[in-house]
């Protein structure tokens, strides 16, 4: 069975947070693609970046997603870039489940991602890189995405409670 929804937006979108909150609220399984890199390359994404390159990511982020796809019954998060991979974006549409674009401001993209280091891509002046990051992959969310959520301001509780009525009508 595919997922019941997957969730894709920039880095400090909320995918992960809001996922996990959502797949308690439905009780079911929660999956992160980058989490799913990790298992399937043994070592971490920033290390897959360092030592192969953001090339030999996708490939391996593309084939975790497919499989996913085909038979993880939950609440999947996608990476940030992985719609940059043209058989990603392939796979969600053939998929035909729900794609929800999370979105923010990207001060508050910034503020979400204040402290952390494991963002490859984000590594030297995050502002301009996530701006880069923001032009070159808004077109290809709204290729995937079937409803959008402004997260901005909102609590992961609210955004989760909204996702959930919006795939199930139900406002619990």
């Amino acid at each position: 069975m595919p997922p019941r929804v997957v969730l894709v937006g920039l880095p400090g979108a909320g995918k992960s947070a809001v996922g996990a909150e959502l797949a308690s609220r439905l009780e079911v399984a929660f999956a992160d693609s980058d989490d799913l890199v990790v298992c399937a390359a043994g070592r971490s994404v920033a290390a897959v970046f360092a030592d192969d390159g953001e090339r030999a990511f996708r490939v391996i982020e593309a084939r975790v997603i497919a499989d996913a796809l085909a038979g993880f019954d939950g609440v999947l998060a996608l990476g940030g870039g992985a719609v940059t991979t043209e058989s990603v974006r392939r796979a969600l549409a053939a998929a035909s489940i729900p794609v929800a674009l999370l979105t923010a401001p990207q001060h508050e993209l910034l503020g979400r991602m204040a402290g952390t280091d494991h963002r490859p891509l984000l590594t030297a002046d995050p502002a301009a890189r996530l701006a880069e990051l923001s032009e070159s992959r808004d077109p290809l969310y709204s290729e995937v995405a079937t409803l959008t959520i402004d997260t901005a301001g909102r609590s992961i509780a609210a955004v989760a409670t909204e996702l959930r009525h919006q795939l199930t009508g139900d406002m619990s």
